[in-house]
């Protein structure tokens, strides 16, 4: 399968004889355009300060939209969101797909719903694809990117998946699990960069 690579997207260079050759000013703060706690609570672990906004975004995939398409242009929908209220801050837009065999897998919302989802994707192999918007406003530049990761599931038990879902309770997580809580127990392999 095939994925956007980064690109960057940049105001024009300024001109270094008008401004005396200066670097780009430096942003103040660092943003992260999300609503999500469980990413708020991983980057938390990273001890870096920064400040969550939430951005108002539609978040509907469009009609035929690829999924690497949509993850991609969603993160740079929500950076793009909160940049226009952040002149100096660096803004970071996220957003995840979990797909499976060419359907993208939602949230389930229920105990019931988990646990159906999960008995689907028991034994196979589901992508994750995480887009991602990296806006500097100081210089207004913007790096976005697709990066995939590979999850095989291990094959799974009624029990095991009933136990798990009463455990973690994933019924706001895609696909039914949470990869940063117990979830990751369900997997029998993992292939990429970005868990």
């Amino acid at each position: 399968m095939d994925y956007p690579h980064a690109s960057l997207d940049s105001a024009p260079e300024p001109d270094s004889a008008a401004d005396g050759g200066a670097e780009p000013s430096q942003p103040s703060r660092l943003v992260l355009a999300l609503s999500s706690s469980y990413r708020r609570e991983l980057l938390q672990r990273l001890r870096l300060d920064f400040e969550c906004v939430a951005p108002d975004v539609d978040e509907r995939l469009m009609a035929l939209e690829a999924a690497s398409e949509a993850v991609q242009r969603l993160a740079t929908l929500k950076a793009a969101t909160v940049a226009a209220h952040e002149t100096q801050a660096l803004v970071i837009g996220s957003d995840q797909l979990a797909v499976c065999d060419g359907h993208v897998l939602g949230k389930p919302g229920s105990r019931e719903a988990s646990m159906a989802q999960l008995a689907l994707l028991s034994g196979r192999q589901v992508s994750f694809l995480t887009g991602l918007c990296v806006w500097h406003r100081p210089s207004d530049r913007r790096l976005a990117s697709v990066v995939p990761f590979e999850v095989r599931f291990r094959p799974l038990s009624r029990a095991e998946i009933e136990r798990y879902v009463d455990a973690d309770r994933p019924y706001d997580c895609a696909g039914g699990f949470k990869a940063e809580g117990l979830g990751i127990s369900l997997f029998q392999s993992m292939h990429g960069e970005d868990p």
